[in-house]
């Protein structure tokens, strides 16, 4: 099975993360302030956040049963289009993580799939 991902460092970090049977679905490049990447395995979603002082860079875990909501955020365009980039909101209920993505098309595959997990 193919994985989906934007850049082969990146799935490499998270694949040298991941704990014992557990499986990565993807993993995009993120845009914007901070955030250097977002993946998504079976078990949770691992967003590394490079803007911290000093170059330090955090890599946080959010296990799906944690979140308590994901958004689409998107903005239109005054001729109706949508652009070419879109946000994911997580709510863990006392934090809001916000993931900015090249695509439309990756900020709705990141939201089903998170989506999938909090349901089941």
């Amino acid at each position: 099975m193919s994985i989906p991902f934007d850049r082969r460092d990146q799935l490499d970090k998270i694949q040298q993360g991941l704990m014992q049977g557990e499986q990565i679905l993807a993993v995009y490049d993120a845009i914007g302030v901070g955030t250097g990447f977002l993946g998504l395995t079976d078990r949770r979603v691992i967003i590394q956040d490079n803007s911290f002082v000093g170059k330090k860079i955090a890599i946080t875990s959010i296990p799906y049963a944690r979140i308590a909501s994901v958004s689409i955020l998107t903005n239109k365009s005054f001729a109706g289009q949508f652009f070419s980039s879109g946000h994911i909101a997580i709510s863990t209920g006392h934090h809001t993580y916000e993931v900015e993505f090249r695509g439309d098309d990756k900020t709705r595959h990141v939201h089903d799939v998170i989506l999938h997990y909090i349901l089941h």
